[in-house]
């Protein structure tokens, strides 16, 4: 992917024409521009292009949205969210959704160009401070060990190789209920959204030092 073509959206026309005025200046394609996600989810419908870079909070549809829509009807169309955002359930939401950037707002023009070249290489790109944020990346084994119980880390080892909760009470000889517990104990521990997928997400992340 050389030059991807790329659609822009944020319903802020002053920030909106920073970006394509940056984009363009470095020579990227800007195929067409929205002011709310409902027509730059149209947009990508129509022009399908490489990359759409869009505003989380932006009228009509948010850009958490517009890439829940693309997932679901397999638009091939790599999404890159700018946003002020720094809660962890909005980034977990966003991995989820297989968004492959997440970038601040106050770091946009110089992490673009980067998120942009990582992407264009099949790699995911999260801003540094969203990454501290979550603290998915910030965990060595050391850490792992210390914070955790004896239990935890047997049950985060098998979130890791993707058991169930039932798989995980059969093998430890405990049942549900208890790694239920030790799940949310788990989940306090790393500040991460109390969702379904969060930990498991999380442990498959960080299966390199789980696994060892």
């Amino acid at each position: 992917m050389m030059n991807p073509s790329i659609i822009t959206a944020d319903d802020h026309p002053f920030l909106l024409k920073g970006l394509n005025d940056f984009l363009i200046e470095n020579k990227y394609n800007i195929l067409d521009s929205a002011q709310d996600g409902n027509t730059a989810y149209n947009l990508i419908v129509k022009h399908k292009p490489n990359i759409a870079i869009l505003d989380i909070e932006m009228p009509k549809m948010t850009g958490l949205e517009v890439a829940l829509n693309c997932k679901k009807n397999n638009i091939k169309t790599k999404i890159i969210l700018i946003t002020l955002h720094k809660e962890p359930d909005l980034i977990y939401q966003a991995k989820e959704l297989n968004v492959e950037g997440y970038i601040l707002k106050e770091f946009a023009i110089e992490e673009i160009k980067l998120c942009i070249e990582e992407i264009c290489q099949n790699r995911r790109y999260y801003s540094p401070i969203i990454l501290h944020k979550t603290k998915s990346l910030q965990l060595n084994k050391d850490d792992i060990l210390a914070i955790f119980t004896p239990s935890e880390i047997k049950i985060l080892r098998l979130i890791a190789k993707e058991k169930t909760n039932r798989e995980i009470a059969e093998m430890l000889f405990i049942s549900i209920r208890t790694v239920e517990k030790h799940r949310s104990n788990i989940i306090n521990k790393l500040e991460i959204p109390h969702k379904t997928n969060a930990l498991l997400l999380w442990a498959i992340e960080n299966q390199e030092l789980l696994l060892k």
